[in-house]
């Protein structure tokens, strides 16, 4: 059998009131807007078409899709024509049959009949017209222009790493310019020529696609009706033969696939329609980067060794848990329960999260338990807990289709979130305005046919003091809405706040210098954002990774409950998570505070009926956080620690001291798919299992939660949720579950927002926004709709306080991080994938300005030191920053980004200061030193390549 395709109407969905047609004599009713086209595949009379495909508006270019109406003139196409109330249509005549034949035999004229040889053999929309139209001959003859032996013909463009383009089988339909424009928006394609002559062109003024300003997100290929453009993978192995639903392992935006495949062999990975967050949209790493899970890197036999200068040696799952089991007990025998602990990712599912927390706190017998988010994501949790009650973003997604204005702050999403940046392009697009509140000129400020109102491009480290001048203007000129503060919020809290920001030295003029801008725009863009009607705020890591990162969260909220911009659709704080899980791990209790549900530890009610359901005594004081554990392990009272999917010796700051911890630990258990930099200093290492492999759900950034399901058997045999059980059972604690369906069943037993979830409703129909239970029994795409969880919002004082990492004349720059398109985190999968081609190393963004008076060219080697390390880039001159700041990202291991960053942090949650780093900047002639002695200690742990045994 073939594999099952998703229903294609032709045209997008409409909304509004029902009108009544007939279709060949059937009646249908459907929204006012739907086009005939669509109307008609309700009731199963599916028009032949070409140009028309629902994920984009309709063009009528291809003269097949054209139908009989009774009452007009002429065969309109069925595409643009929208239905009317009583329309009666006729979708098969001889007329109409005569007409396609005609059309068809056009395009065949000017076509290949290589269709036994061609890659998109059975899966070509072409084909299926053919046949559907009953072409059987061409009178046209069949030596068109385009063809592979002609001069004309251009050669196939190899040029992308994961499609090819062959322009000769191309129709001109114009599906892969227009998907380009409408779904991605990046506008790279065109058409060159007119007639025989037209051609798809990646511009003018590039050779092929991959020098092209394509970003290889796949809607083309998508698009695509023919095999003008398709999957080298498809050309490569065939036309795939089945599929399975799961979803992206990437970033917090959590994308729905059709991962679709020969045997167990995955063919390639389509992006589904239904998918709540991506409605089939996806971006070059869901689509195309996935053949990490089956690199030679990839370890799958579980290894240990006794001491970290020793060679790794493979053993048996048995002998691995009771190695690991046997130590861990050791050193609690000697240094007491508190001396281990454990940290969860924020890329493994919510099932395999919960089991390793609950592993902590039932089997290890403490709360030392964390997770990444406390470096990404841990200011958000706190901050939105304190003036909304709940630890979570406000919107979906599709939310900011109906946004008028956008405030994005500390925020990338073209090269971070793409698929949904693509979404709020589309959204600006259509006259939505946009503020940039970021210190780097990021692709949004301006881009094709979407520019800022307003960038404020303002120093690292101001943003409390950006968030106080924009309400200073909302509350000393009249802009705040009243109604909504005196209905909603704490009366005492707000009068309290409104008297602080309304101070003169929260002014846009007080604060100016200060923050590097001009009163003006700051006062400019207050004003937008308090009148341009429903603002919403989007902010990223720029936000949270800051020493005041809470603070700027509550910032943010009492700025939005200020304006009354919570509630509804195209209002609220969206924080775009940076990792696919990093809200689940929350949700499942990976704070040493908190229990899953953000309830606290110390709460007897909670924590009695944790202790009914799991069976033993739970400690009611909270563990350690990271850093705490990385400072006792100095100390020399905590000496082990189990990690579960995260490379904290590379994605942590200051690099030398987490290096530092982690050679003082007697027990470093490692679990993930590659010998990571962490592995390094590791005692025993546990395969894990890529996304691929997994059975479980992630949830995203809008609390969505979504089914991951096994595409392939786990590579190493055994799960990762069952491997955490049988080191637990090892440990002396009976933990157990037949499947993870078991796990998810117990956490909507103990988790009063998860308590409507289990796998066979996610099965049987949507994913699911939390909180799922009696009150929200279909979820909750938007929060806080008639009023807050804490019951009414409060609004916090959010006094601005510098770091205390400045630039001096010692280190006169400051050095601020981020992502990029192409890569992930700290390149762990996308290093191991084409993906690298885009990005093959860190490099440091530096103004001109500064370059010069440090006589450093473009391409240059420099030395990047701070007060705790140092490392060599190579330096990108470039004005996307201001004069004084420099920029890089973290990818690559080598790079040592995090070597020098600092242990500056949140003063709430402890989450670093990554976007703050005062540096000087020189020319260099070879590494660093941490570089050299990576590189020897590369040689020395064997870390890429395994010892013999």
């Amino acid at each position: 059998m073939g594999l099952m395709k998703e229903i294609d109407r032709g045209t997008p969905a409409r909304e509004g009131a029902s009108v009544t047609l007939w279709i060949d004599g059937e009646p249908v009713s459907v929204p006012e807007g739907t086009s005939v086209m669509a109307a008609a595949s309700h009731v199963e009379r599916d028009i032949p078409k070409l140009c028309a495909t629902d994920m984009l508006e309709s063009w009528g270019s291809c003269r097949m899709c054209l139908v009989e109406i009774e009452g007009m003139k002429g065969t309109p196409a069925s595409c643009t024509t929208p239905v009317r109330e009583g329309m009666r249509v006729t979708t098969q005549s001889a007329r109409l049959e005569k007409l396609r034949k005609g059309v068809m035999e056009l395009y065949i004229s000017d076509h290949p009949l290589d269709c036994l040889t061609c890659g998109a053999n059975g899966d070509c929309e072409l084909q299926d017209m053919a046949g559907a139209v009953g072409l059987r001959e061409v009178r046209y003859g069949m030596d068109g222009d385009n063809h592979h032996d002609d001069a004309h013909a251009a050669p196939i463009d190899l040029s992308n790493p994961y499609f090819q383009f062959d322009s000769s089988k191309c129709i001109v339909c114009s599906r892969c310019v227009r998907a380009c424009e409408e779904v991605q928006g990046t506008f790279a394609l065109t058409i060159e020529g007119r007639g025989f002559d037209s051609r798809v062109s990646a511009g003018a003024s590039f050779d092929d696609f991959f020098s092209s300003d394509c970003v290889s997100c796949g809607a083309c290929v998508q698009a695509c009706p023919t095999a003008t453009l398709v999957e080298k993978s498809v050309v490569q192995h065939g036309t795939p033969t089945r599929h399975v639903d799961t979803t992206c392992a990437y970033c917090g935006v959590g994308c729905s696939f059709r991962a679709e495949m020969q045997g167990n062999e995955v063919i390639r990975m389509v992006p589904s329609k239904d998918g709540g967050a991506n409605e089939g949209h996806s971006c070059v790493k869901g689509r195309f980067a996935w053949s990490y899970a089956t690199h030679k890197d990839r370890q799958t036999e579980p290894m240990i060794r006794d001491a970290i200068t020793d060679p790794w040696r493979k053993v048996g799952w048995e002998e691995a848990i009771a190695f690991a089991a046997e130590r861990l007990h050791a050193i609690q025998s000697e240094h007491g329960k508190s001396s281990i602990g454990g940290i969860t990712s924020s890329r493994c599912t919510n099932e395999e999260v919960y089991v390793v927390q609950k592993m902590i706190r039932a089997a290890f017998g403490n709360n030392n338990v964390d997770t990444c988010a406390r470096v990404c994501h841990s200011p958000t949790g706190y901050g939105l807990k304190q003036t909304f009650g709940t630890s979570a973003g406000t919107q979906n997604f599709k939310s900011v289709e109906k946004a008028d204005v956008i405030l994005l702050i500390g925020a990338n999403p073209t090269d971070a979130h793409p698929v949904f940046a693509s979404r709020m392009k589309k959204r600006l697009r259509e006259g939505a305005k946009l503020i940039v509140l970021d210190p780097r000129k990021i692709d949004l400020v301006r881009t094709p046919h979407v520019e800022a109102a307003h960038h404020v491009q303002l120093r690292p480290g101001t943003n409390v003091a950006v968030m106080n001048a924009l309400a200073h203007v909302v509350v000393t000129e009249g802009l705040i809405d009243e109604t909504f503060v005196a209905e909603r919020c704490e009366a005492k809290d707000f009068q309290r706040w409104r008297a602080f920001v309304a101070e003169e030295r929260n002014s846009p003029e007080a604060l100016a210098e200060t923050i590097g801008t001009d009163a003006q725009t700051l006062r400019a863009a207050a004003r937008l954002f308090a009148t341009g009607g429903n603002a919403a705020i989007y902010y990223g890591l720029g936000v949270t990774e800051h020493s005041q990162g809470s603070t700027m969260v509550m910032a943010m909220a009492n700025l939005a409950m200020a304006t009354g911009n919570i509630g509804r659709e195209g209002v609220g704080v969206n924080p775009l998570r940076g990792q696919n899980n990093v809200q689940g791990s929350c949700d499942m209790g990976s704070f040493p505070h908190e229990l899953p549900g953000y309830r606290h530890i110390s709460d007897d009610a909670v924590r009695a009926e944790f202790e009914a359901d799991w069976g033993v005594p739970l400690l009611d004081e909270p563990g350690l956080r990271i850093p705490n554990m990385f400072a006792a392990a100095l100390a020399g009272s905590f000496r082990g620690l189990f990690v579960q999917g995260e490379d904290i010796a590379q994605s942590d700051p200051n690099t030398l001291h987490v290096h530092e911890a982690l050679r003082a630990m007697d027990c470093v258990v490692v679990q993930d798919l590659f010998l990571n930099e962490t592995a390094a200093f590791a005692h025993v290492f546990l395969p894990g299992t890529s996304f691929l492999e997994k059975d479980g759900t992630f949830t995203n950034a809008e609390r969505r939660i979504n089914r991951v399901r096994p595409v392939m058997a786990p590579k190493s045999g055994l799960s990762e949720s069952e491997a955490v059980c049988r080191l637990a059972r090892a440990m002396g604690y009976d933990m157990a579950y037949e499947n993870p369906s078991q796990i998810m069943d117990e956490i909507a037993r103990l988790t009063p927002t998860f308590a409507g979830v289990s796998f066979a409703r996610l099965d049987a129909g949507p994913s699911l926004q939390w909180p799922v239970n009696e009150a929200y029994p279909d979820g909750a795409p938007i929060m806080h709709v008639d009023g807050f969880v804490r019951g009414k919002g409060r609004f916090m004082l959010t006094e601005f306080v510098p770091t205390s990492e400045r630039a001096n004349r010692r280190y006169p720059l400051i050095l601020t991080t981020g992502r990029i398109l192409s890569q992930y985190n700290v390149g762990a999968q996308t290093r191991r994938t084409e993906n690298s081609r885009w990005h093959e190393e860190d490099v440091l963004e530096i103004h001109p300005h500064d370059a010069e008076e440090r006589g450093i060219a473009d391409g240059d080697f420099v030395s990047v030191a701070s007060r705790t390390g140092a490392t060599m880039l190579r330096a990108e001159i470039s004005e996307r920053m201001p004069q004084g700041v420099v920029y890089t990202t973290f990818h690559h291991p080598h790079s040592g980004a995090n070597v020098i960053t600092t242990d500056n942090s949140d003063w709430a949650t402890n989450c670093p200061e990554y976007k703050v780093t005062a540096v000087q900047v020189t020319p260099s002639n070879g590494p660093s030193d941490w570089q050299e002695w990576r590189r020897e200690m590369e040689d020395v742990h064997h870390r890429v390549a395994l010892p013999a045994e």
